[in-house]
């Protein structure tokens, strides 16, 4: 049934009916029984109603409701959709994130790996980062499980190290998937410092520096 909207211009409380009159300014009948309220209905009270018959045959009002009730109900369902609709908006944005980090890191993995087949880099480097990779993950992975259940934490400064070392695509990989560390500014500021120093040490082995010389170099920024 179509929603009308009118006012309640007359009421008999002792006979328990009354008229509303609609906005094209018609004369309704209704009765108490279809006021959808727990109190009985006011003049000049703001309602929304729809048109149906009595046994008679006869038109009257049906299921009249108080306007402002039915308004703070759409007001609530709207809120709820909105609601709705951030949370399927965030997970589409943080699913799309997943997979930039993902291919970012498995990007990563294929230039090293193209690196060593065209020995412009050892495939024991390779190998390293992998490890550090898996490490540095299982490491994320133990945090968050004892921040969980309130056991013994890994120091910050242990996962800042594996990830400067070679294992930030695990922690890229950590934060995204576990959502551990991923919301911390000063955390993630120092994660992409770590990345840079990572980065330069990789360049300068590509450079021509030897393994030795990076330890020390790496040693010493730590």
């Amino acid at each position: 049934m179509n929603k009308q909207q009118g006012t309640v211009k007359k009421w008999q409380d002792d006979k328990g009916f009354g008229f509303i009159e609609t906005e094209t300014g018609e004369s309704v009948f209704f009765h108490v029984s279809e006021f959808r309220a727990q109190r009985r209905p006011d003049v000049g009270q703001a309602v929304v109603f729809s048109i149906g018959q009595d046994e008679q045959g006869r038109r009257q009002a049906k299921q009249v409701q108080e306007l402002g009730f039915v308004q703070q109900k759409m007001a609530q369902k709207n809120q709820q959709i909105r609601q709705r609709n951030q949370k399927r908006n965030h997970q589409a944005e943080f699913e799309a994130g997943q997979k930039k980090r993902s291919f970012l890191g498995i990007a990563f993995y294929g230039v090293l790996a193209l690196l060593a087949a065209t020995d412009k880099l050892s495939w024991l480097v390779v190998g390293w980062y992998v490890a550090l990779g898996v490490i540095t993950y299982g490491m994320y992975a133990k945090d968050k499980a004892a921040a969980q259940s309130g056991d013994w934490r890994t120091p910050e400064s242990t996962l800042h190290v594996l990830s400067a070392l070679g294992g930030w695509v695990g922690a890229l990989l950590a934060q995204t998937y576990l959502r551990h560390k991923s919301q911390k500014p000063e955390f993630r500021v120092t994660y992409y410092l770590t990345v840079i120093v990572n980065m330069a040490g990789l360049l300068f082995l590509l450079a021509g520096g030897g393994l030795e010389t990076l330890t020390d170099l790496l040693s010493k920024l730590l």
